[in-house]
Formats: C-alpha cells, structure tokens, sequence
C-alpha cells in the first residue's frame, strides 16, 4: 500500500513538473501582453513614424530586434494620464533580449518601410508570436 501511495506521489509530481510552462515562455508571454497593450496606449496621431520590420528572414531577427527596441523607445502616449502604465510597459518590452548568432545581415533598420506606431507595434505583437 505504501508502494502504491509513493508511486502515485512520484507520477503526479512528475507530471505536473512536465506540463509546467518554461519560464522564457512565461517571460515572453508577458512581453507579447506588453505590447498589446500598448497599442491602446500609444499615440498614433502626429508621431514619428517607424521602420517597421516584417517577415524578416532567419538571419535578420537579431537586427529586427533592434530595429523594435530602438523603436519603442520613440514611442509616446497618447495622453499625460496613461504615462505610468506606458512608462512600465515600456520597461517590461525593452527587457526582450535576442541572441546575436553571429552571422551578418544585409539590411539594416533605414532598409525597412517606415509604419505608424500601431501598425510598428502590430509587427513587433507579430514577431513574438
């Protein structure tokens, strides 16, 4: 009977340690929300548009990346009463870090088509995923 109990134990730890979320996922789960978020807070109207990377290719995420980080940090909000919520999901975004693999790319950020913040940030929700 021990057995049994000590069996059942083990194989429901073990699943539940199998079907826990890795926490990079986690992280970057968060950081997609982020951005969502941001697309109702951003001003959209009188701002400096963005080179917006899309569909870049397997070498080139490394400088999309970039490209969204540097991005994000011209963004505004749309109103003075949002600037704490804007202000930390901002910080929360700018903490997404991707490896550089080394290789060169061609393009580079002024190489990309220039987009409104929310079309930038639906393209940024877009590469996360």
């Amino acid at each position: 009977m021990k057995r049994m109990v000590i069996f059942c134990m083990l194989f429901f730890c073990s699943t539940m340690v199998l079907t826990a979320a890795s926490p990079r996922t986690v992280k970057y789960k968060q950081i997609h929300q982020k951005i969502l978020q941001l697309e109702t807070m951003v001003k959209d109207k009188d701002a400096e548009w963005l080179h917006t990377p899309e569909n870049p290719v397997e070498g080139c995420l490394y400088t999309a990346v970039t490209c969204f980080k540097k991005g994000i940090q011209k963004l505004q909000p749309v109103s003075s009463q949002e600037n704490a919520k804007f202000t930390k999901a901002i910080r929360i975004v700018n903490k997404f870090t991707y490896r550089d693999p080394g290789k060169q790319c061609e393009s580079t950020c002024d190489s990309y088509e220039k987009k409104t913040p929310k079309e930038f940030l639906k393209a940024f929700a877009n590469l996360m995923q």
